[in-house]
Formats: structure tokens, C-alpha cells, sequence
């Protein structure tokens, strides 16, 4: 496999509500740190007027996908997915609108997926990696992502994390209209997919900072989505393992 890819065939997806005072800042960044490479800018129907901002830019090869309502992070995700699967893109990727997720680390994520089929963005692979977060939601994300190893099993050792770029193959083989989470939890069950497939997963490391401009979605909804994730995967790798 080579390093080096088209960046025409790649595809940065970026899920947005209410973010139209980063975004119109994070594009440019994205495309000087690979230059040429298509941005998706998935939108909620921002009342801010994020989808209307970015068409204003009027920049080649950077679409909008227009969707009706806010249906969470994982049902975008999916309709951008679907929208990269019905072109000729060969690697797409996940990435916040805040800046939490740094486009310095772009050409990061373009190096290690020439030996995975997977690159994770991680802030637990050396050390804890995460900057301006409460404790409380430090303490949140790390031990649900010690849970998703222990209950769920699952070998990675940032499992919510949404810094990510896939192959096209690997979305290709996992059936999009089977993945139910629509929160963060939507992160551990993609992962669970690829790792039960036996796709190769590398985690590479990153400072995650949190957003400076906006407000979190995070709420008390997602984190009981995520906890009953788990054990329902932990449910279905036992089963699996029994059929054999």
C-alpha cells in the first residue's frame, strides 16, 4: 500500500449544528494542511446558518449535505457515509467542527492508514491527552473507554473517539442501516463493527483540545446511550462466541 493518496479520493466529513463561527474557520485549515482533499459539512439545519455559510464560500470541492432535523451524531455520520460510498472516495474521515480535533495532525492520519484499515485519533494512547476539560468529563470519557475494553472488549484504548479515517472497504462491509446509536456511543459501535470484521485498528496519538467558540452537546441522554451500548455488545460477542 502507498503512503501517499490522491487527495481527491479523500473525503473529511464534518458534522455541524450550530457551528458557523468555526467552521467557515476550520476549512481553510483542513485544505492547507492537505491541499486539495474534499470536505462534507453534514448539517442539522443550524438555525445559525451554518449550511448557508459554507455554501457562500462557494469552495471546490467542499459540499454541504443538507438534513431535515437533529437526529444526533451518529445519524450524520451515517447519511455522510452513505453520501461517500455513492462516490468515488477511497478514504474517509471523521472530524469534529470545534477545533478540538486539530487539522495539524491530518498528514498523521495519512501515513499510519497506509499499513491500517482504521487510524484513530487517540487521547489515551500515551498518557491522557486532553486539555481545558473539566474533571468530570475527563473522568467520564476514561473510564467509558475503559469500560468499552473490559465489557465490550474492544481493543482500543480511545473507543468514543471521533478523530477517525476509515477505508472504503471498511464501510463497505458493515451494513450502515444496522448501527442504532445516535449519540457518542455511535463511535464504540462502529468500532465494535471493524474490530469483530477483523480490520486492522491503529491508534495514533493527539491533543485533543476542547472547543474555545460554541457549546458541547454532550448530555445526561448520551452517556445513558453509551453505558447501555455496552453491555448489549457485550451481549452479542457472547452469543457469537456460543454459535461457534
Amino acid at each position: 500500500m502507498q503512503n501517499a493518496t490522491d487527495p481527491s479520493k479523500i473525503l473529511i466529513i464534518v458534522p455541524t449544528y450550530n457551528e458557523r463561527e468555526n467552521i467557515e474557520l476550520l476549512i481553510p485549515e483542513i485544505r492547507a494542511r492537505v491541499p486539495g482533499v474534499h470536505v462534507l459539512v453534514v448539517d442539522d439545519s443550524s438555525p445559525d446558518g451554518t449550511s448557508q455559510l459554507v455554501k457562500d464560500m462557494g469552495l471546490e470541492g467542499v459540499s454541504v449535505l443538507d438534513r431535515g432535523k437533529k437526529e444526533g451524531l451518529g445519524r450524520a455520520y451515517i447519511s455522510g457515509f452513505k453520501w461517500a460510498l455513492e462516490r468515488d472516495y477511497q478514504l474517509i474521515f471523521e472530524m469534529d467542527a470545534d477545533f478540538s480535533h486539530d487539522p495539524r495532525y491530518l498528514p498523521d492520519f495519512l501515513t499510519a492508514i497506509a499499513n491500517a484499515d482504521l487510524v484513530i485519533g487517540s487521547r489515551y494512547i500515551s498518557g491522557v491527552n486532553v486539555i481545558n476539560w473539566p474533571m468530570q468529563r475527563l473522568l467520564l470519557s476514561y473510564f467509558g473507554n475503559l469500560g468499552a475494553r473490559i465489557i465490550a472488549g474492544i481493543p482500543v484504548k480511545d473507543c468514543t473517539g471521533g478523530f477517525k479515517c476509515f477505508r472504503r472497504t471498511v464501510l463497505e462491509s458493515i451494513n450502515l442501516r444496522s448501527i442504532g446509536s445516535s449519540g457518542y456511543s455511535f463511535q464504540v459501535e462502529m468500532n465494535y463493527h471493524v474490530w469483530r470484521k477483523g480490520f486492522r485498528i491503529v491508534e495514533i496519538p493527539i491533543v485533543f483540545t476542547d472547543r474555545r467558540r460554541g457549546s458541547s452537546k454532550m448530555s445526561t441522554s448520551i452517556v445513558r446511550e453509551a453505558l447501555v451500548l455496552l453491555w448489549k455488545l457485550r451481549l452479542r460477542s457472547l452469543l457469537s462466541r456460543g454459535g461457534k
